[in-house]
C-alpha cells in the first residue's frame, strides 16, 4: 500500500497539511484453530497487507475521520454518548474510548485511512484497523505509554464493547507483535509467547479464497464450545485438576468415551490433537522441516472437516485440489464454514497449483476463487 496515496487523500480532505502515518498488518494463522478458547496454542504471523492511516491532532475535542476505500466521512466526540452509528467509525471510536479508560489523554484529531487486507478472507482487517489506531494514539497522546500487550487488549476490548464481537486476543496480538520472517506461538492460557523462524526459501504461502461464507457460523461455533465444556466436565470427575481441554490427553478422553455423546467426543478429539500439532509444527520449523509442517496442515484440515465439522464443500474441494497438485500443506484457515484455505506451496509448483485451483473450482462451483500471496511481515509501527 502506498503512503503517498493515503497522504494525498488526507491533504485533500483536511486543511492541506500533513500528519504522521501509521500502519498495522492483517494476519494469518498457520495452525491452531479452535484451540484458543480451550486454553491451547495458536500460531499466527503478521502479513504484508494491512491498514495505513495518516493522523494529526486538530486542537478540538472531535475526531474527523475519512475512510478512503469507502469514500465516507464521519465526525464524532470522545465521550461515551458520542458513539457514531457508522460501523467502521465505531472501531476508531472504540479504540479512543479504550485508550482513555487506560489513562491516555486522547484529544481530537483528523485522520484518513485505507487498507489492502482482503475483506472476508479471514486476515482480520478489523484487528489491523484497531491496532493502527491504538499504536498511533499511544504514540501521539500517551504521556504514560501503555505496553504492547495492553495495545492488543485495547483492540480486543473495542470488539467486545463497541462492535458486539466476543473475540479472543490472537488477531490483535499478531497485528501488534508481528515480526518479519517469524511466526508467534501464543499460549492462550498464560499469554506467554515465543517467535519461531518462518523463512521458507523454496516455498510460497498462498491463500485461496472460496468467496463463500455460510451462515451457520455463529450458532455452530457456540455449539462446539459447548461440546468442549461438556467433555471437560465429564473428565473432571476422574481428574479434578483439569480446567480446560488443554489439560486433557487422549487417555483421559478415552476414559469418558461411554459417558459423552459421539459428537462431543469427536470435537474434543480434534482439539486435543490440534494443540499437539501446534507444538509439533514449532519443533519442525526449528529444524527447517517444512515437509512435516505441511503434513500437520493436512491433518488439521482432516480434523476440522471430519471431527470438528466446520469445513464445507468448497473448502474440502480446494484441499483436495492442493493434494492432487502436490502442495506441501493445505488446510482451512479460520473458524470455518467458508473463507480461505492456507497453502504451503513449493515455488516450482506455484503456477500449476494456482491455475489448476482456479480452473477446477470454477468448473465445479461456477465462480473463480481469489488468490492472495502472503509474506510474513512486521507488526504495528510508525512510518513517518
Amino acid at each position: 500500500m502506498d503512503i503517498e496515496f493515503v497522504r494525498s487523500r488526507f491533504i485533500k480532505h483536511f486543511d492541506g497539511t500533513t500528519g504522521s502515518v501509521y500502519t498495522s498488518p492483517g494476519r494469518i494463522n498457520l495452525i491452531g484453530e479452535h484451540t484458543d478458547y480451550n486454553g491451547g496454542f495458536v500460531f499466527p504471523g503478521a502479513v504484508d497487507k494491512g491498514i495505513m492511516a495518516e493522523i494529526k491532532p486538530n486542537g478540538t475535542d472531535k475526531v474527523k475521520a475519512y475512510s478512503i476505500d469507502l469514500k465516507d466521512y464521519v465526525e464524532f466526540g470522545l465521550n461515551e454518548e458520542d458513539a457514531p452509528k457508522t460501523s467502521w467509525a465505531r472501531y476508531i471510536f472504540g479504540v479512543c474510548r479504550e485508550m482513555i479508560k487506560r489513562g491516555v489523554e486522547v484529544k481530537g484529531f483528523n485522520t484518513a485511512f485505507a487498507g489492502d487486507v482482503p475483506l472476508g478472507a479471514g486476515m482480520s482487517s478489523s484487528a489491523a484497523l484497531e491496532s493502527t489506531y491504538a499504536f498511533a494514539l499511544n504514540d501521539l497522546f500517551g504521556e504514560n505509554k501503555i505496553d504492547k500487550f495492553e495495545l492488543a487488549r485495547v483492540g480486543q476490548a473495542t470488539e467486545h464493547n463497541y462492535c458486539g464481537v466476543n473475540c479472543g486476543i490472537m488477531d490483535q496480538f499478531a497485528s501488534i507483535f508481528g515480526k518479519e520472517d517469524s511466526l508467534i506461538r501464543l499460549d492462550c492460557r498464560s499469554l506467554e509467547y515465543q517467535y519461531f523462524p518462518f523463512k521458507p526459501m523454496d516455498y510460497r504461502l498462498v491463500l485461496v479464497d472460496s468467496v463463500v461464507k455460510h451462515e451457520l457460523a455463529s450458532s455452530a461455533y457456540n455449539r462446539r464450545r459447548q461440546s468442549c465444556e461438556t467433555v471437560v466436565e465429564a473428565v473432571q470427575k476422574n481428574h479434578p485438576e483439569v480446567k480446560l481441554l488443554r489439560d486433557c490427553n487422549m487417555e483421559m478422553l478415552g476414559e469418558v468415551k461411554g459417558t459423552v455423546s459421539e459428537e462431543d467426543y469427536k470435537r474434543a478429539e480434534y482439539v486435543i490433537e490440534e494443540i499437539q500439532r501446534v507444538l509439533d509444527v514449532c519443533d519442525a520449523l526449528e529444524k527447517g522441516d517444512y515437509e512435516t509442517v505441511g503434513q500437520k496442515m493436512y491433518e488439521t484440515h482432516y480434523g476440522m472437516s471430519k471431527l470438528y465439522e466446520v469445513s464445507c464443500e468448497e473448502l474440502d474441494f480446494l484441499n483436495d485440489v492442493a493434494f492432487d497438485c502436490g502442495v506441501t500443506g493445505s488446510r482451512v484457515m479460520g473458524g470455518g464454514f467458508g473463507g480461505c484455505t492456507i497453502n504451503l506451496v513449493k515455488s516450482e509448483l506455484y503456477e500449476t497449483f494456482v491455475t489448476t485451483a482456479k480452473e477446477r473450482f470454477k468448473a465445479k462451483f461456477g465462480r473463480s476463487p481469489k488468490i492472495y500471496d502472503v509474506v510474513i511481515s512486521n507488526g504495528a509501527r510508525k512510518l513517518e
